[in-house]
């Protein structure tokens, strides 16, 4: 059984080799290993809930960020 820990950013990693467990939950989910710039987003904004059905994929950092703008505005 793999065992992970909190970074200081809060994301959860894997102990043996410190990869994010996001970015393998999202690669699982979709079959595939992630793209050169896709970014893995917590649509709860709960970076510990890597629940498959939380994780949305960005093309790349600036869709992500155009996400995280318009929640300023709310």
């Amino acid at each position: 059984m793999a065992s992970w820990f909190n970074d200081k950013k809060g994301y959860r990693r894997f102990s043996d080799s410190g990869d994010y467990v996001h970015r393998w939950v999202a690669e699982d989910k979709l079959g595939r290993e992630l793209r050169d710039g896709e970014v893995v987003h917590h649509k709860n904004r709960d970076k510990g809930d890597n629940h498959p059905d939380n994780l949305h994929v960005f093309r790349n950092q600036r869709q992500h960020d155009r996400v995280h703008r318009k929640d300023q505005w709310w």
